[in-house]
């Protein structure tokens, strides 16, 4: 055993009251009280005075060395929720099973990151660990106060292809305790939350084992805040190209209004900047969160939109994972631009379409995109 995890000895001080006069009697003098004999002391007055100093200065000093430990016995931290690692990885948690769980929230930044503050409303892009946390209901372990188990993890699943950042929008979550937990916490954080029965799963929490008096807690690595309604940042451009769509701006948390023109759609891919965002620059390997809107030139037809979604959109920049038009024209991009891409069948969907989308193989789209954020990681 540790000698910080020893239970420390109290040291049981006997009353003077109690101490009878045969248990208090000098060793070598038989006679006690009463006895009217007057032992002479070798000692001046003054070595006697001297004496009685240092017998008191001796235990000034232990009654402060014991005081000293008894204030280091009663403020030396206990056992608390452990996490390592870095920023945007899997982190290593380890739960005391001295510790109970808490039933109150409680929330804790491990890394602070410099990101915009999340508010309620706002999406955020987040991965995460959560486990679950069972009080010791078993009476025959006095030191042991609780139990714990992995649930899940966004990064595993990323590893298994089928992860990455989730998008949550804060107070509809299905997660009570986690909401409230991160308000007020910055992209770029790494946050602690400790969620109560009450305020966790709630009848769904069985679905992932969990039961109805077990808390969870949460790692979380909060990679991108976009606030509520938000918009491009940043001075517009003019676009005068009457062969070109215009786009008009309809307010916050709005779809643009896109007007196509007669003429024919352009056989080259087409990349213009409406609105000069002033922030990082999208390069190859960044996940840019962004809202857009996408149209097919003939007809106008939106087969799809982030906007009508709800909630805006994740892509990967430079690897494949989306049409080559989207890839190429948003590399370089800043943060807070809003760009028209028009992309010929084959920097879209190809000879093949998509049929799912009512996309023909000889369909040019045109596309709106807000670059609202870049994910941290």
């Amino acid at each position: 055993m540790a000698e910080d995890d020893k239970p420390a000895v109290k040291a049981k001080i006997p009353n003077a009251k109690n101490i009878r006069s045969p248990e208090f009697t000098p060793h070598g003098i038989s006679a006690g009280r009463g006895s009217g004999l007057n032992r002479p002391s070798a000692l001046t007055a003054a070595q006697a005075r001297k004496r009685r100093i240092a017998t008191i200065a001796g235990i000034v000093v232990a009654v402060l060395a014991i005081a000293g430990g008894v204030t280091y016995y009663v403020t030396r931290p206990g056992p608390k929720i452990e996490v390592s690692g870095k920023f945007g990885s899997e982190s290593k948690v380890k739960i005391p099973t001295k510790l109970a769980p808490n039933k109150t929230l409680k929330s804790r930044t491990l890394i602070k990151g410099t990101g915009p503050a999340i508010a309620d409303g706002d999406t955020m892009f987040v991965q995460y660990s959560f486990y679950q946390w069972a009080k010791q209901t078993d009476a025959d372990d006095s030191k042991k106060k609780s139990t714990s188990k992995k649930i899940g993890s966004s990064y595993e699943q990323q590893a298994q292809g089928s992860g990455g950042p989730q998008a949550l929008t804060v107070g509809k979550s299905g997660v009570k305790g986690l909401d409230k937990g991160l308000v007020g916490k910055t992209a770029g954080s790494r946050v602690l939350v400790e969620v109560p029965p009450s305020m966790g799963f709630g009848d769904q929490g069985s679905q992932l084992g969990l039961g109805k008096n077990d808390s969870v807690v949460f790692v979380v690595d909060v990679q991108a805040v976009v606030k509520k309604n938000a918009g491009p940042q940043g001075a517009p451009q003019k676009l005068d190209d009457k062969n070109l769509p215009k786009v008009e701006d309809q307010g916050a948390g709005k779809a643009p209004k896109v007007t196509l023109p007669k003429a024919d759609a352009p056989s080259k891919l087409q990349v213009k900047t409406l609105v000069q965002g002033t922030g990082p620059a999208l390069a190859k390997g960044d996940d840019a969160v962004v809202n857009y809107q996408g149209q097919i030139w003939k007809g106008g037809k939106v087969f799809d939109s982030s906007w009508k979604n709800g909630q805006p959109a994740l892509f990967p920049i430079g690897t494949g994972a989306t049409v080559p038009g989207f890839d190429k024209g948003l590399t370089g991009a800043k943060v807070g631009s809003r760009v028209l891409l028009i992309l010929p069948p084959d920097e879209g969907y190809g000879k093949k379409g998509n049929a799912q989308a009512g996309i023909k193989g000889t369909d040019t789209l045109v596309f709106v995109v807000d670059i609202l954020a870049k994910v941290q990681k």
